[in-house]
């Protein structure tokens, strides 16, 4: 089995990060979301994996280059346009040949994972399997109406009047079967080659096309309140780990990871937090849910359930809470600003708070 990872998205929804670096190379408790699927894809016994890039390509294979590091054997493949997730498995049909392969999409966290989705579709064989979620309100995804057995019957893309709960949440089994039914459909009305429109063909068809409900925590990272929810969750299963230094004026309460290189001076963390290497936390306190990335700079400042990432420099800003502060980003306050502060502050920017 291989793998097709898509990474091509622009991240509209994710700016202003998604300007200056892809939107899923967004960290997650310190590591970037595509770093997450892929590690996802491996514990299944997967490690030859094609990644669907776009204009980001370089950024993308600078964190990542050929997968070595991860045990894995990364294959850039390049699509120039979003032209729908069907086109993705068409310009990487010489990649796939005729070997079963998972797709999934590069901005998802599932970290649960898919072990048991693949399971079953090693144990039962069809032609294609689609991973679904019941939600609440399925008008704003692709729908599959399912009978016994896991029976794919239909599937509508964002239906108005929904007959099933249950939603695609972007990670797809496939056989061979898939090229035929790629080349086999049109363009929506949007323009695109829709993976749904694939997969309904298949049923169409007659093939045996299954699906698996998933009961773990899903997440689409498209938007900052949803990259700091995902933070939250993964800090949740954080376990303490203290390898930098710490000074005796310093209290560090529940499961606090501290990275090597960090360091802590005359500050209060509660857990779940993470600190990354060669982080300075100086006269500040941290609060719940909170992950730090390396070379940050935190002075004088309270935060919690935020995000800073690599480079980014805080002080003197006493309420900062549900924010993400971007790579390199300076946040400064001239008096000690005690106000609650939401900061959405992208790459390389700085300001200063008012009170």
């Amino acid at each position: 089995m291989k793998a097709l990872v898509l990474s091509g998205g622009t991240g509209t929804r994710l700016r202003p990060f998604s300007y200056s670096m892809p939107k899923q190379l967004i960290p997650i408790a310190n590591k970037p979301v595509l770093e997450h699927v892929l590690e996802n894809i491996r514990d299944i016994g997967v490690t030859d994996i094609g990644i669907i890039v776009g204009d980001r390509e370089p950024e993308i294979a600078a964190v990542l280059g050929d997968g070595e590091e991860l045990g894995l054997r990364l294959t850039y493949l390049r699509q120039d346009a979003p032209r729908g997730l069907a086109h993705c498995v068409q310009i990487a049909k010489d990649f796939l040949g005729d070997d079963d392969f998972v797709m999934y999409l590069g901005d998802n966290m599932l970290p649960d994972g898919i072990t048991g989705a693949a399971d079953r579709f090693r144990e039962v064989g069809p032609a294609a399997q689609v991973v679904v979620q019941r939600v609440e309100d399925p008008r704003a995804f692709g729908v599959a109406e399912v009978g016994a057995e896991g029976v794919v019957e239909r599937l509508v893309e964002k239906p108005q009047q929904p007959k099933s709960d249950l939603a695609l949440i972007g990670v797809y089994f496939f056989t061979a079967a898939i090229h035929e039914a790629t080349d086999a459909i049109e363009p929506s009305a949007r323009g695109e080659l829709e993976i749904t429109d694939a997969v309904q063909w298949l049923v169409s068809s007659g093939a045996d096309v299954r699906a698996q409900e998933y009961t773990g925590y899903w997440k689409d990272t498209g938007k900052v309140d949803d990259v700091l929810e995902c933070n939250r969750e993964l800090l949740d299963h954080l376990v303490r780990d203290v390898e930098g230094q710490v000074d005796d004026e310093s209290v560090l309460i529940g499961p606090v990871v501290v990275a090597p290189g960090a360091r802590i001076v005359r500050s209060f963390i509660e857990g779940p937090a993470i600190i990354g290497p060669d982080s300075l936390v100086e006269d500040s306190r941290i609060g719940p849910h909170t992950s730090i990335g390396a070379q940050v700079s935190l002075v004088g400042t309270h935060i919690d359930y935020s995000i800073a990432l690599d480079g980014a420099s805080v002080s003197g800003v006493h309420a900062v809470h549900g924010s993400v502060i971007g790579r390199s980003a300076a946040v400064s306050s001239g008096d000690n600003s005690t106000r609650k502060h939401r900061l959405v502050v992208g790459d390389h920017t700085r300001i200063e708070v008012a009170a």
